[in-house]
């Protein structure tokens, strides 16, 4: 049942625009949901990880489970944006970056099934950042929706058994919430719960480093010591969207 308190979640963030500045700020946000994840006492994974020398993120796969996951950070799906000045920039010019976040809850193989002969799955070997092999062993899993063309990996586990469910919970994830909404603009019913339109490529969220100032632009609120949030520090925005939609 999807209205009572997901505790599983699959967290997807992309580098956006911004090529380098943006893969570092999808490595921040990474870090701020891993350290939150640590101060709420939830478990917190990697499923599958494009990471740079920088030690940013192209994107980041993972999995967090706990106690009301998913309605802590459901609103931190769409677009977030960073205006900072980036430690290579020698002029001292403020750049502006995005990287994407997709929070979707864990659906298990009993809420939705998978037909078998509509996957197409490959296995490979699991490359580290830098792209020394990990393993000799092709364990790590690519799977082809081929009715969607959807298509979901997952190399961090050891066993080629162990990425394949990941990878396909990391799928059901997508197709359930895909027919969730196409299930929700057929009935007409747009005006969901989530704060805004949850389009993906709506910007949600600014975080302006030369006035240490995080806007939210769908409650119109600001917030301020943007190091302490980016260190896990989310509870002032989390407790503002529990309180907008008490």
């Amino acid at each position: 049942d999807m209205d009572t308190p997901v505790n599983k979640i699959i967290i997807e963030v992309r580098a956006g625009a911004g090529g380098d500045e943006a893969s570092i700020f999808a490595g921040n946000l990474v870090d701020m949901y891993q350290r939150y994840s640590a101060k709420r006492g939830w478990n917190f994974s990697i499923i599958d990880s494009n990471q740079t020398t920088l030690g940013g993120y192209k994107t980041f796969i993972g999995k967090i489970s706990g106690l009301g996951v998913y309605d802590a950070l459901k609103n931190e799906s769409g677009v977030h944006r960073i205006q900072r000045v980036p430690g290579t920039e020698k002029n001292g010019r403020v750049h502006t970056s995005t990287a994407s976040v997709a929070i979707l809850p864990e659906v298990e193989s009993k809420v939705f099934e998978i037909n078998p002969n509509d996957l197409e799955i490959s296995f490979f070997r699991s490359s580290g950042p830098g792209g020394q092999n990990v393993n000799k062993v092709e364990t790590a899993v690519r799977i082809t929706h081929k009715p969607t063309g959807v298509v979901v990996a997952s190399q961090t586990e050891r066993s080629q058994n162990a990425n394949k469910e990941n990878a396909l919970t990391i799928l059901r994830s997508k197709l359930f919430e895909e027919m969730q909404r196409q299930q929700a603009s057929s009935l007409g019913a747009i005006r969901r719960e989530q704060i805004g339109s949850m389009e993906r490529s709506e910007k949600i969220r600014t975080y302006n480093f030369p006035d240490d100032r995080i806007t939210d632009h769908r409650i119109n609120k600001k917030f301020h010591n943007i190091e302490k949030i980016l260190a896990g520090n989310l509870d002032p925005i989390v407790e503002t969207f529990s309180k907008k939609s008490a």
